[in-house]
């Protein structure tokens, strides 16, 4: 996709949500089912939490990219935390639970100049949705 076919795409959306805002509001869902494969062995939620930083991160620099007519010939999204499982576990009480860091890389195979590199890391900050969230907090509220 180029530059022109990604805002004839995004153009009647941009319109919609300027004069009825609360269409842009979706709500997404995701669910899981509980059983035995539920013992938190099976995967580590940190490393699903960073999947999703390093998904949107790479769906989001390749928009941004698009949208600023910049050709990428590939590159790799990279995401590291740091995690003290003491908290996780409840073998100390004083260790939060959570990443205490999260470091997000990104190498791109272009011919960027630097300012448009600089311009791609900017808005790529700006618009991933995750990166957003982590950096940013969101209202939460949990149910039974």
């Amino acid at each position: 996709m180029d530059r022109d076919q990604l805002r004839t795409i995004q153009a009647p959306l941009k319109q919609r949500y300027l004069t009825d805002p609360a269409s842009a509001l979706v709500t997404l869902r995701a669910e899981g089912t509980l059983g035995e494969n539920a013992t938190g062995l099976a995967v580590c939620s940190g490393d699903m939490l960073l999947q999703a930083l390093v998904a949107c991160a790479g769906v989001t620099v390749g928009a941004v990219a698009t949208a600023l007519g910049v050709q990428m010939n590939g590159g790799a999204v990279t995401a590291e935390g740091d995690l003290d499982f003491r908290g996780t576990l409840g073998v100390a009480r004083n260790v939060p639970v959570g990443f205490k860091e999260i470091r997000l890389s990104i190498s791109l195979d272009t011919n960027a100049t630097s300012s448009q590199r600089e311009k791609l890391l900017a808005l790529t900050e700006r618009y991933c949705v995750v990166y957003q969230t982590l950096l940013n907090g969101s209202k939460m509220s949990i149910t039974l």
